[in-house]
């Protein structure tokens, strides 16, 4: 079963990355908060990462600060379309359905449900 992971990054600024394995990558979207159910997040589109992220903390190369493990799990795929992506999360903090969804200016968000 696909995994997900949850990082807490202190470089540039303190965000989330929010991390969901797709075949030999993970799909990475940069969160603007912690998730939390029914409260919509600003987020933004990553490059791909190394599937290595999913179980590492410490140090990121090129002195780009250092992640922690904020949560992790399994995810179910039910949409991943150019524009919308959504996902049944199973994991220590989070159970329910992720939605990333971009808009029509192009802004990424990203919304918790049970």
């Amino acid at each position: 079963m696909p995994r997900y992971v949850i990082l807490e990054h202190d470089h540039p600024f303190l965000h989330w990355d929010f991390m969901l394995e797709a075949g030999d990558v993970l799909r990475t979207w940069r969160l603007g908060a912690a998730p939390q159910v029914g409260t919509t997040i600003r987020a933004e589109p990553l490059g791909d990462h190394r599937k290595q992220y999913l179980d590492y903390e410490g140090p990121v190369s090129g002195g780009r600060g250092s992640v922690k493990r904020w949560d992790a799990g399994t995810i179910v795929w039910h949409v991943d379309g150019c524009d919308r992506v959504v996902v049944a999360l199973r994991g220590h903090r989070l159970s329910g359905s992720g939605a990333l969804e971009r808009d029509a200016s192009g802004r990424w968000s990203f919304l918790l449900t049970h």
